[in-house]
């Protein structure tokens, strides 16, 4: 065999090496443990609706979360919580406009995608959102790109301090149905929600 011949074949042998080893971990991030899982309930004192085009946000004072997560071992991602039940309170936006904000379509869905090993931290997505706007200046939808039962936002979970988190980039969330609302928010614009929730009891969710 030639010298060339010869590293050829050790490329190749590492090359194969280094697919099967990622195929190993991806096939190892598709089943996840959830302790002691049941149920949920996640409270807020924040919780900020931004249109990124016109750059108003509406800030909540009181987000209270209930739901359920799978308890147990080689868990599938897909589908491992549900969110039951929202209760958002306190909203204000520019120019002093108060709305009533209602989560609808429930149960929303969680489902997780990825986990650092390193850091502890788990990230997925919320899906099936729904939520209203309502008052006497403004009502609007929010809503994903899909229509109804299509929103999505994209959230993390650091087992280290038990919070999900929301997180701005990732979603598809965008204003449906705006009427007035002085042009603070317009149909079509894009929308992301921040807010973190300490998660009551605390979850320890890794994977594999």
């Amino acid at each position: 065999m030639s010298k060339h011949h010869a590293r050829f074949v050790l490329a190749a042998a590492a090359a194969a090496l280094t697919v099967a080893t990622g195929a190993t971990a991806a096939l190892a991030a598709t089943t996840w443990t959830v302790s002691p899982g049941g149920k949920v309930a996640a409270r807020t004192t924040k919780v900020t609706f931004t249109d990124p085009t016109t750059g108003s946000a509406l800030t909540c004072g009181n987000d209270t979360v209930t739901g359920t997560l799978k308890s147990g071992s080689r868990l599938s991602g897909t589908g491992i919580g549900s969110v039951t039940a929202v209760s958002i309170q306190g909203c204000t936006g520019p120019l002093a406009i108060v709305l009533l904000v209602k989560a609808a379509d429930l149960p929303w869905h969680l489902s997780l995608t990825s986990y650092n090993a390193e850091t502890g931290v788990a990230t997925g997505t919320i899906s099936g959102i729904k939520i209203t706007w309502a008052g006497p200046a403004c009502t609007a939808v929010i809503n994903g790109t899909g229509g109804v039962h299509s929103g999505v936002v994209k959230v993390s979970y650091p087992n280290r301090t038990g919070r999900l988190k929301l997180l701005t980039a990732g979603g598809n969330l965008h204003f449906a149905k705006v009427t007035g609302c002085a042009g603070l928010v317009n149909t079509g614009d894009p929308v992301t929600i921040s807010a973190a929730y300490p998660v009551t009891p605390k979850q320890r969710i890794t994977s594999p």
